[in-house]
């Protein structure tokens, strides 16, 4: 009987082992969740500041091309003014 007595002790811990090494696992999935949600949100603010950049750059471009058109109609007013001989 006390032989039955020890491998229900011994049962007993290799359960409560078990049981331990379940709630650790848990806790690590449950951090790694979180982790999983904050690198989620990091990877959508980098995308809108993708976004973001891609406009600014296409602005950059569209007020390049009209300062280019308007120091020609310049260029081409001042040609104009000299021909004048004022």
């Amino acid at each position: 009987m006390t032989s039955e007595l020890e491998r229900i002790k011994i049962l007993e811990g290799k359960i409560t082992q078990v049981v331990e090494y379940i709630n650790r696992l848990l806790s690590e999935n449950k951090k790694l969740k979180q982790q999983i949600s904050e690198v989620k949100s990091e990877k959508k603010k980098f995308e809108e500041q993708a976004k973001q950049v891609v406009k600014l750059d296409e602005n950059l471009q569209k007020y390049e091309e009209e300062r280019k058109i308007i120091k020609d109609k310049v260029e081409t007013i001042i040609d104009q003014i000299d021909q004048l001989g004022l």
